[in-house]
This record gives structure tokens, C-alpha cells and sequence, in this order.
């Protein structure tokens, strides 16, 4: 079972499935359901990975660690790797780390 499929049979299904419509939909990110994990990519590469999580759902920003965190939401302290861990759907939020993050990969 792939990550993906762990993702579709999540209590937070609907979460998942609300954020991944924005990424695909609005920022045209292209999905490659690897089996640990779904990436997220524009034509300048990697910009995130998504999964569900006990808690709801984890965006792991690949360059997080380059991003400007004022909101505060952003957890870790690896070399790159941010996550941003959400339990409601804020598009404000989202918005506001997709941003940067495309920026970062241009």
C-alpha cells in the first residue's frame, strides 16, 4: 500500500483532499505518489510533500529551512526540511508558505 493509499483511507481523508486540490489546482504542482510519500513539483522542481498524520495532515516544505517563519508555524531543525503540521484548512497560511516556497525554487 503506497502512502497515498494510506492517505485515502485517513480520518483526515478530507483535509488531505482539500489541500491537494489547491496544490494542483491553483498552483498547478505536478503529484508523483511515491510509495512513502506524495511529492509536489513545478517546472523548477520539488516544492512540498503532503501526508496524513495522527494529528491530521504534515506539509514538509524541501528549502522550509530558507523560509521566513513570522506566523510561527513551521516545525524542525534539519538543514532544509520544514514542516508545516495543520489540523484545519487555513488557505490564508497556505498560501503564505506556498508563496515562499515557490519563490525559493525559482
Amino acid at each position: 500500500m503506497t502512502q497515498f493509499e494510506r492517505d485515502m483511507a485517513s480520518d483526515h481523508r478530507d483535509l488531505f483532499l482539500q489541500v491537494r486540490d489547491l496544490l494542483l489546482t491553483r498552483y498547478g504542482f505536478q503529484e508523483t505518489q511515491k510509495p512513502r510519500i506524495t511529492t509536489y513539483a513545478n517546472a523548477k522542481g520539488g516544492i512540498c510533500h503532503l501526508r496524513t498524520m495522527p494529528h491530521g495532515i504534515d506539509i514538509g516544505f524541501l528549502k522550509g529551512a530558507k523560509m521566513t517563519d513570522s506566523r510561527g508555524l513551521l516545525t524542525g531543525k534539519g538543514k532544509s526540511i520544514r514542516v508545516l503540521p495543520i489540523q484545519t484548512y487555513n488557505q490564508d497560511h497556505l498560501t503564505y508558505y506556498l508563496k515562499q516556497a515557490i519563490e525559493l525554487n525559482r
